[in-house]
């Protein structure tokens, strides 16, 4: 396969060539590029020492900010370019990082400290592959499968478990027996891991192409990032509604819904509170009555462990704790629920819904399905007759309460009193009609 690189990133490569260095393009993008996929990102790493790098590129502009790790990012054509000194780690004491790194001018020491093989390819300008780990091979063969001893590069960096799940749920490839051997033995060290850098692995995971499967296979390894879903685990649903239990439910609404981290994050969390909440009726059948509440207090716990930050946070334990709210497809409960949450919220709400029942049994599936096709229409007919669900879209404002007469909190109280009754179709939402009720409930206040 011919991989034509960039002419930002090709030109550089001759700046550090005709200086007499060696230069490869490396990691993701080779990686990328033998899977038939348009690399986004181009790094380089070169034989030229910081100090060398700094010389050659002494006519472009330079970032020096990762340059005491062997790492310049060079700016040409608009794009910038990491490059980074040929390196070797020092000992690993924290499952994090190396307590010392050492530059050096042989390819095959750098690559040899990498993850995983399909990372760990390198090509230099003539569309030549280095590959001492066979990682073109395993791409062919379909296999995820760390550099060397996996016991070793798990315990320099224990992310990389979790990096190994990502990558199955990128490429639906599986992951290599003595790699997921260690995996499995060593997920313990993900406790060691920051939240920050596990969070941005697990939105990462979620947005995949084979991020139901990922979720199934390797549950036991999301379990330890996540706890809480554990009790999910073969937590059968004996109710004509589902055909899946707990886990396997979830795991395909998280297919069923676009891949947006919010969302997929909802439909991972959505039914977490169901075993606390089990029931078993007189007639054998399990319910999971206000299981939506727990859900999302057990996500705004899980949320701000992994230090999500407060607004993602808050929208996704909402959409939990209204995903079972099943309001009537009639128009003043949709308008009641969009004056509450806003359309794009209401939006994300039915999706969430649809994922839902799509993950569920083909018990009254069709109407289900109907009913949310008659919710989406209802609101898109209200947005566009622009109705009235929002203090700001009133006849009347703030000035126009207080020149009759009210003053402090009561202009916002009158105005929110006045919303809800145009909502709720008991008054027009006219200056004519919204200045008669106010004045009416200022009457009615000074005589009482």
């Amino acid at each position: 396969m011919e991989i034509k690189i960039p002419q930002y990133a090709a030109e550089l490569m001759q700046v550090l060539e005709q200086a007499r260095y060696e230069v490869w393009c490396v990691g993701g993008c080779v990686r990328d590029a033998l899977m038939g996929v348009t690399p986004h990102d181009w790094d380089l790493c070169t034989s030229a020492m910081p100090d060398e790098m700094m010389k050659a590129f002494a006519g472009y502009r330079t970032i020096p900010t990762g340059l005491k790790h062997g790492t310049l990012t060079v700016l040409n054509r608009g794009e910038m370019v990491e490059i980074t000194t040929y390196r070797c780690d020092g000992d690993y004491l924290d499952h994090r990082r190396p307590e010392s790194v050492t530059f050096v001018r042989d390819i095959r020491s750098d690559l040899e400290r990498r993850d995983f093989t399909m990372n760990a390819i390198c090509m230099n300008l003539r569309g030549e592959l280095f590959d001492p780990f066979d990682g073109e091979g395993d791409i062919k063969r379909g296999l995820i499968r760390c550099v060397g001893e996996p016991r070793r590069r798990f315990d320099e960096d224990a992310l990389r478990i979790f990096r190994a799940v990502r990558f199955a749920s990128k490429t639906g490839f599986p992951i290599d027996g003595e790699t997921l051997r260690a995996a499995m033995d060593m997920r313990s060290l993900l406790d060691e891991v920051s939240a920050e850098r596990l969070y941005s692995e697990l939105k990462s995971l979620l947005i995949q192409p084979y991020a139901g499967s990922v979720l199934r296979e390797y549950r036991e390894i999301i379990a330890q990032v996540i706890p809480e879903i554990r009790a999910s685990f073969d937590f059968k649903q004996n109710n004509p509604h589902h055909c899946y239990d707990i886990w396997e439910h979830i795991t395909h609404s998280v297919e069923n819904i676009r891949p947006d981290p919010t969302l997929r994050t909802v439909m991972l969390l959505h039914d977490i509170g169901k075993p606390a909440k089990h029931t078993v009726d007189a007639n054998g059948i399990d319910h999971f009555k206000l299981h939506q509440l727990a859900g999302a207090d057990m996500a705004n716990v899980i949320l701000r462990r992994l230090r999500s930050d407060t607004a993602s946070r808050k929208r996704i334990t909402a959409l939990i704790a209204e995903h079972d709210n099943r309001i009537p497809a009639e128009l003043r409960p949709v308008k009641r629920f969009i004056a509450k949450y806003g359309y794009e919220f209401y939006a994300d709400w039915l999706e969430v819904r649809r994922a839902d029942t799509l993950a569920q049994s083909q018990f009254r599936r069709e109407e289900k399905l109907r009913e949310l096709d008659e919710l989406e229409r209802i609101a898109a007919e209200l947005r566009e007759q622009q109705s009235c669900l929002k203090i700001t879209d009133l006849a009347l404002g703030g000035n126009d309460i207080m020149a009759l007469g009210f003053k402090g909190r009561e202009i916002g109280e009158m105005l929110k009193l006045m919303l809800t009754e145009v909502i709720e179709e008991r008054l027009d939402n006219t200056r004519e009609a919204l200045t008669a009720f106010a004045e009416e409930r200022c009457a009615d206040d000074k005589e009482a």
